[in-house]
Formats: structure tokens, C-alpha cells, sequence
């Protein structure tokens, strides 16, 4: 068990207490190489102010990974973006 000294304590234990609810979950882990529009949206998020944004026009890297992501490509691990 994480210490309460660790970096990632507080999101540990919060996963731990949703586990612990009265349901069935799975936990999947998927290579954020393997889901390159959500990385590309994570690290997107860390240039913005905080708060909801809402892209209607997503710039032209995001509308690509978008359409192979929509089209199902799948991208090597290796791949380095």
C-alpha cells in the first residue's frame, strides 16, 4: 500500500475507495500510444487555463488521430509522437 508520503497516494487510495463499492469493475490498461487522441488532449490540456473547453474545430493533428482513430488504425507501440 501506497504511503501517504507518495506522489500518488491521494489517487491511489481514491481508486481503492471506488473499488471498494458494491459493483463489478474492470480495470483495463491501455498504452496511451494505443490511444493517441486522448494523450493528444491530455497534453493540449496542460496549455489551457483551467476550466471546460469545448473544441468544435479541432486543429489539423487532432482531426487526423481523430479519423484514424474513427476508421479503427491501430498504432504501433513504437510509434513516438
Amino acid at each position: 500500500m501506497a504511503t501517504p508520503h507518495h506522489i500518488h497516494y491521494t489517487s491511489v487510495a481514491e481508486i481503492r475507495r471506488w473499488l471498494a463499492q458494491d459493483w463489478q469493475v474492470l480495470i483495463t490498461h491501455i498504452y496511451r500510444e494505443a490511444n493517441v487522441v486522448a494523450d493528444y488532449l491530455a497534453n493540449l490540456g496542460h496549455s489551457l487555463p483551467i476550466g471546460l473547453h469545448n473544441i468544435v474545430n479541432p486543429d489539423s493533428v487532432l482531426a487526423y488521430w481523430l479519423y484514424h482513430d474513427i476508421i479503427g488504425v491501430q498504432t504501433p507501440r513504437s510509434f513516438i509522437l
